[in-house]
């Protein structure tokens, strides 16, 4: 029973929900072709506490969306959530970025038939960031980056259905065809598909430990060659 602040920024998606007790209060998000989370973060969460009765000192918890992702965005987010709770004296906790989006897939009753939901985050190229979980939100494969092929995954497809989704899955629809594979490119990655997760790790105080924690970024970052300017 807590009121937790919860922040995705692992993706181009800018995302802050406030929830009480696992159930949504309020939400300010934004989806952008570039990241903006800089700008954007820190005005989301003090809109929500302009347009609620609550105040920053009452949130019992902060939540992060730990990675994969976007370098840039999750050090954003960590880096936000630890401020938070160095100066209000709260726990952290971190929630899988790719198990909040398939928890989101999982919210629709139809999405039950698939065997496997698969979520996607875009790691440039052909790669992606992935995760297999059943329709019970149990890992069946670990969190893994991978150069997406036309076997790819194929054993989970020959076991039974399959969804992909993500910002990553629509490129990734002419490797997999199969008539038991779909693809639902309409669910966003959100700050939404936090709330129950990390509802019920402050219940275990399943806690981060604020100054040592890291986002998980699963690849080492490469600096990219800087632009002549002339």
């Amino acid at each position: 029973m807590a009121l937790i602040l919860n922040l995705e920024t692992a993706t181009k998606v800018c995302s802050v929900t406030l929830a009480e007790d696992g159930v949504e209060i309020i939400t300010k998000e934004m989806k952008s072709d570039k990241f903006s989370h800089s700008e954007n973060l820190n005005l989301f969460i003090e809109a929500i506490f302009n347009e609620t009765d609550y105040r920053l000192k009452d949130i019992d918890a902060v939540a992060v969306s730990k990675g994969p992702g976007s370098y840039t965005g999750l050090r954003i987010g960590v880096s936000a959530a630890k401020g938070f709770c160095y100066g209000l004296d709260v726990p952290l906790i971190s929630v899988d970025s790719l198990e909040a989006v398939a928890y989101l897939a999982l919210q629709n009753p139809e999405n039950f038939k698939y065997n496997f939901i698969i979520p996607m985050f875009d790691a440039r190229r052909m790669e992606v960031y992935s995760a297999v979980y059943d329709n019970d939100l149990l890992l069946a494969e670990d969190i893994k980056a991978e150069v997406i092929e036309a076997d790819s995954y194929q054993n989970f497809i020959d076991s039974g259905n399959v969804l992909f989704l993500g910002p990553g899955a629509e490129k990734c629809m002419p490797n997999f065809t199969s008539d038991n594979v779909a693809f639902d490119l309409d669910i966003e990655v959100s700050a939404k598909g936090m709330i129950e997760i990390a509802e019920q790790k402050y219940n275990r105080d399943d806690f981060e430990d604020v100054a040592y924690f890291e986002p998980f970024y699963l690849k080492e970052f490469i600096a990219g060659t800087p632009k002549k300017l002339f």
